[in-house]
């Protein structure tokens, strides 16, 4: 005779086999699924500069794009610099586009100060706040009445050179005219914070910053960041990431007390998040590490924000081209009527910096100026 216990039994072992597809706590993604999301947001078709600085002594890089009232617009950061010794540092500026593809600049939303503030030489800044569901708007969303960037802020001339930590701006409207955002008077994460961890507490980089509504975390706002720390370790170069949380955007703290997204050497970076039905799609950049040259794309999948799977097989975007043929990194993916656009940083052999974009199908058909050499400084 059958036990009246065994179908309740059964269902136990079921749910006990679910939580059993952990390790040391770890919510694993599957390789089957691993490779479904692959698949679905590869990008193999490789075009030229769609954005690119208007002379050699400048360096455009970090694209964020979003969109607003039936246009595109993009969000990026300009090195004044040919080298990482002659120049001042970053600042962030704004383009527009109607297809994804033809892009004009519009200006300065994040510029230099005179008043040796601590972020007078360095603000480089990132649009907050963009849908991240894989099939969702593309739009970014307010918050008091106001749109947010997280920025890398810095008083100190020349290329990342430290002290930066990460600030924070708004403005009422993103992009009907031109105007400088307005800046918190100091930043919200500093490398010296008394609750910084050994793996951030020399110098803080691009962050992004989502709205959870899920409050997976606990906490609406949910801050990726990538950084350097560790003084008296003896892999203390590497770059990581890792998360802060904020009720109100203008308060954070760190979240746990090691990185989300370690590679232990290199650069781990320039995180961007996506929701793709329950999994969270993290892509992100790599380089420098021992077994891959250059600099390259990548990307990781997590269910609770917490613990992230990475992806062992092909880089999505890795250099290739005469104008990524050094780095081809810092990726922001959009996916827009059944295909997927990949910006990113191209860098050649000479150093030239731009933005590049890659796509799931080939748009070679279309009418498309491709910028293939950056011009000379006249």
């Amino acid at each position: 005779m059958k036990s009246v216990f065994q179908k309740p039994v059964l269902i136990l072992w079921i749910l006990l086999g679910g939580l059993l597809n952990r390790s040391n706590g770890q919510a694993i993604v599957s390789p089957e699924k691993m490779q479904e999301i692959y698949e679905q947001v590869k990008t193999p078709f490789k075009y030229g500069w769609v954005l690119a600085p208007p002379d050699d002594s400048k360096k455009c890089d970090s694209p964020t794009v979003f969109r607003f009232r039936g246009k595109w617009y993009m969000t990026y950061i300009v090195y004044d610099g040919k080298t990482s010794r002659d120049g001042r540092g970053y600042e962030t500026w704004l383009a527009q586009s109607k297809d994804l593809l033809h892009w004009n600049t519009l200006g300065k939303i994040l510029s230099f100060a005179n008043n040796g503030g601590w972020d007078c030489n360095q603000k480089a800044g990132y649009l907050a706040l963009v849908d991240p569901d894989w099939k969702g708007s593309q739009k970014a969303e307010k918050y008091r009445d106001r749109y947010w960037l997280s920025y890398i802020g810095g008083g100190s001339r020349g290329y990342e050179t430290p002290p930066i930590n990460i600030g924070m701006a708004c403005s009422e409207q993103p992009v009907n005219k031109v105007v400088p955002w307005e800046t918190l008077s100091a930043p919200v994460l500093k490398a010296d914070d008394r609750d910084s961890r050994w793996w951030d507490n020399e110098v803080l980089y691009k962050s992004t910053v989502i709205h959870d509504k899920q409050l997976t975390l606990g906490h609406p706002f949910v801050m990726f960041y990538n950084a350097k720390g560790g003084k008296s370790d003896t892999s203390r170069t590497a770059e990581r990431i890792g998360m802060a949380v904020s009720d109100d955007l203008l308060h954070w703290q760190r979240y746990g007390t090691s990185p989300v997204l370690d590679h232990h050497q290199g650069i781990t970076g320039d995180a961007q998040i996506r929701k793709m039905g329950p999994l969270w799609v993290m892509f992100y950049f790599g380089a420098f590490w021992k077994d891959k040259p250059g600099a390259f794309d990548r990307f990781a999948c997590s269910y609770d924000l917490v613990h992230w799977t990475d992806w062992q097989g092909e880089d999505l975007i890795a250099p290739s081209e005469p104008f990524d043929n050094l780095y081809a990194h810092k990726p922001w993916v959009v996916r827009y009527k059944g295909i997927v656009y990949h910006f990113y940083c191209a860098v050649n052999k000479q150093d030239q910096r731009g933005i590049a974009v890659a796509t799931s199908k080939n748009l070679r058909a279309r009418t498309v100026h491709f910028v293939e050499k950056i011009p000379d400084k006249k």
